[in-house]
C-alpha cells in the first residue's frame, strides 16, 4: 500500500493480488487483498462477477502478481419508503506503457469476506 489514489479508502492504494493453486490436476488463480485489521493479518478472497470474468482478470493481470483495486460508491434510494442504501462495488485496474486502463468488477468471495473489506476500508 505505496501510493494514493482515487479510491474512497482515505489513504493509500489498495492491491489485490493473485496466486496459483492447484485443483484437480488444473492450475487456478486465487485473488485476494492482505491488509491488517485489529493487528490481525487478514487475507481477503475476491472473485470476478462471473466465470469468464477470469479471462479478463487475466488481460488487467497481465502476468503481473498484483493490480490496484478501486471502489465505485453507490447510493439507491427506494421512492415508497424514502430508505437509502448505500455502498460500494469494486473492481481491478492496471494501465499499460501508453496509459489505457484495464478493469475488471470484482465481489468479494463470501459474506466473510465482504465484512473483512469494509473493515479494512475503514
Amino acid at each position: 500500500m505505496a501510493k494514493q489514489n482515487d479510491n474512497q479508502n482515505g489513504g493509500a492504494a489498495i492491491f489485490v493480488e493473485r496466486e496459483t493453486y492447484e485443483k484437480n490436476g488444473k492450475t487456478y488463480f486465487a485473488h485476494f487483498i492482505k491488509g491488517t485489521v485489529r493487528g490481525r493479518e487478514v487475507k481477503v478472497q475476491v472473485a470476478p462477477h462471473d466465470v469468464g470474468g477470469y479471462a479478463v482478470l487475466d488481460i488487467v493481470f497481465n502476468g503481473a502478481d498484483k493490480a490496484e483495486l478501486f471502489l465505485t460508491p453507490y447510493e439507491i434510494k427506494d421512492e415508497k419508503t424514502h430508505r437509502v442504501v448505500k455502498g460500494n462495488t469494486y473492481g481491478v485496474r492496471s494501465y499499460d506503457e501508453d496509459g489505457q486502463v484495464y478493469e475488471c468488477p470484482v465481489k468479494p468471495l463470501r459474506n466473510s469476506d465482504k465484512t473483512l473489506l469494509n473493515m479494512l476500508l475503514r
